[in-house]
């Protein structure tokens, strides 16, 4: 996979390093000089420049990526290098990142974003999902906010201990698509029989999320 990273900060360095040691193809552009040079990049490609300007994107063979980062600590940048990215050069994947939580609203599809990621919210999340058992904790949005990732670990008392995944109605927009026991991943089969701390996630439709919550969190037929 080919991935074009704008912003060579803390978190598109990070994010940098973590792809190259899975042997990913991975460029870095960065406009400070500086911050460029003293990047410790790895194996990834840095390209000194403003990533909004076209002649940049193309030098860093933006039309190759099959997804670009935008990273930078500005947000009016990563949005407009993410339309950039989709409009121009039709990058098949965006993700970028949301300094202010208050410009949540805007990275969507209207600016070429498929994945908004705000780091106060995953903080939030990732607190939530360490300390809430019995609760649905939404772990990240998807795409323009229409879809998410949630989590749930069974509580001991619940009453889906015990049951077969394939007998529970899960709601058809709320497709469970992991269940991870003991630290480790498994793919749901309809045989599985689920434990009290099993965590399980959700790819789920704003919609579905409130039935989903219905389901596990406050069930209203007795099944609890």
């Amino acid at each position: 996979m080919r991935v074009v990273i704008v912003g060579a900060g803390a978190v598109g360095t990070s994010i940098a390093r973590e792809l190259c040691a899975r042997r990913h193809e991975v460029c870095v552009i960065e406009h400070r000089h500086e911050i460029a040079e003293r990047a410790d990049l790895c194996s990834a490609a840095v390209l000194v420049g403003d990533a909004a300007d076209l002649s940049v994107l193309r030098r860093a063979e933006l039309d190759r990526a099959d997804v670009l980062v935008c990273a930078t600590g500005d947000d009016r940048a990563n949005l407009v290098v993410s339309l950039l990215g989709r409009s121009e050069f039709g990058v098949g994947r965006t993700v970028a990142r949301v300094n202010n939580p208050r410009n949540h609203w805007l990275f969507g599809e209207a600016w070429g974003v498929d994945v908004a990621v705000s780091t106060p919210s995953i903080m939030t999340a990732l607190v939530e999902e360490a300390v809430e058992t019995g609760d649905l904790v939404r772990l990240l949005d998807i795409g323009s906010g229409e879809a998410a990732l949630s989590e749930y670990t069974v509580p001991r008392d619940h009453w889906t201990v015990g049951r077969r995944i394939g007998s529970i109605s899960w709601p058809d927009e709320a497709p469970l698509v992991a269940v991870v026991r003991d630290g480790r991943p498994r793919t749901p089969q309809a045989d599985e029989v689920l434990q009290a701390g099993d965590e399980v996630f959700f790819l789920s439709s704003t919609d579905s999320e409130a039935t989903l919550r219905d389901l596990l969190v406050d069930p209203v037929d007795g099944r609890s």
